[in-house]
């Protein structure tokens, strides 16, 4: 669904999308890139709570024609929203669904050599890459079964157009971690050499991620599958500082202010009056909640929103739809104002890595987590304003 630029979606809780700030990480990401490599970015889990069908209509502005998502109907749906190009879908789909990978003109990954045999069997050429595990031992057949994956190229409705796999440790600095991750690179593309050693055609070869092209750039292949980093963040706050590109946030999450109360001395808050005044205490309650991907274990003081510049500490329990906040220290706050919970406001900002830190998991969950029901507006400086439409 999409709306006229005269819509107004900023009336309870939503997302903006800094458009500047995606295309600011699409060339920083991409300057690290050989020359022989190419970016696809990870709209999987709806391009990480950003918004797929927004993200892609941007990234295809900018001339970029491969992406891959985690599911046939994400694929499908980006489809039915006008992208073109190469769409990967790097996870497991039903043979049930087959048919949608043909009429969406869907790539498909070979999850195994079991996969590959129901893939052929369908008896109509299906666009494939294989996965092959070097160590994660997730999805992929195993490097080590070189004629399962020789003869999967032979199969004759297996149109296969390339082969990856995926790094398990390139995000950390252990030393263990790093000569894993060096041989998980040597035995694939050990591989990918004899294959082509043996006449098989020359496929696209990718194993890097965004922790990967960060640390390993030395193992690129054909394609760099980029997600968390695309979108101005690394799973954690202390990844993001050390990183040695510049990124910059394209998400921000805000909500309305939709009423005040005053709380007397020993006067309580919420399911369970979870918090119960020491003095006299303002409160406000904002229109987002669990539902919307608030985590629940921001509450009771744990979290914290920004509302005119300043911080205001969440009381009581986060409910469904609603979180309560205490605006004792902040004046003039009215019904109506914005609250910032990922984002800026004055002076200050909370990050997605924040919300992470404060419970315990990290920043690509806080994304993936925001529902459906908050809108998502791109934020364009091109078009003098805002490109405001849905991503659903």
């Amino acid at each position: 669904m999409s709306l006229q630029k005269s819509a107004f979606l900023k009336g309870r809780a939503w997302i903006e999308l800094s458009a500047a700030n995606l295309r600011h990480n699409v060339e920083a990401i991409q300057a690290l890139l050989p020359a022989n490599c190419e970016l696809m970015p990870v709209l999987k889990a709806d391009a990480y709570g950003h918004g797929a069908k927004l993200v892609a209509g941007e990234l295809q502005k900018m001339g970029i024609r491969a992406f891959c998502v985690a599911t046939v109907l994400e694929g499908v749906e980006l489809r039915r929203s006008g992208i073109r190009g190469e769409i990967l879908v790097l996870g497991y789909t039903h043979p049930e669904q087959f048919y949608l990978l043909r009429r969406y003109s869907l790539t498909q990954t070979v999850v195994d050599y079991p996969y590959a045999q129901l893939l052929n069997d369908l008896g109509r050429e299906i666009r494939v890459h294989i996965g092959v595990d070097t160590g994660m031992h997730r999805l992929g057949e195993n490097v080590q079964n070189f004629h399962r994956i020789r003869y999967m190229l032979k199969m004759r409705n297996l149109r296969v157009e390339g082969i990856f796999t995926h790094l398990c440790a390139a995000d950390t600095d252990s030393p263990a971690d790093r000569v894993f991750t060096r041989m998980q690179g040597e035995k694939f593309f050990q591989l990918a050499g004899s294959l082509q050693e043996e006449g098989a055609p020359r496929l696209k070869a990718h194993i890097l991620g965004s922790y990967g092209l960060l640390h390993y750039p030395e193992l690129a292949g054909n394609y760099a599958r980029i997600g968390i980093a695309l979108y101005g963040a690394l799973s954690t706050g202390a990844d993001a500082k050390r990183c040695p590109v510049h990124l910059r946030p394209v998400l921000s999450l805000k909500a309305r202010v939709a009423s005040i109360k005053e709380l007397g001395a020993g006067e309580s808050a919420g399911y369970g009056r979870a918090f119960t005044a020491k003095g006299k205490t303002k409160t406000a309650t904002l229109s987002i909640g669990y539902a919307d991907g608030l985590p629940r274990a921001l509450s009771c003081g744990v979290g914290r929103v920004l509302i005119r510049g300043k911080f205001a500490p969440i009381i009581g329990f986060i409910c469904m739809d609603q979180t309560l906040v205490d605006i004792t220290g902040i004046p003039d706050v009215t019904p109506g104002d914005e609250a910032v919970i990922i984002g800026e406001s004055g002076k200050e900002s909370i990050s997605a890595a924040d919300l992470a830190e404060q419970t315990g998991t990290i920043t690509n969950e806080i994304f993936s987590r925001l529902g459906p029901r908050l809108e998502r507006i791109l934020v364009s400086p091109e078009a003098k304003g805002e490109i405001i439409s849905l991503s659903s």
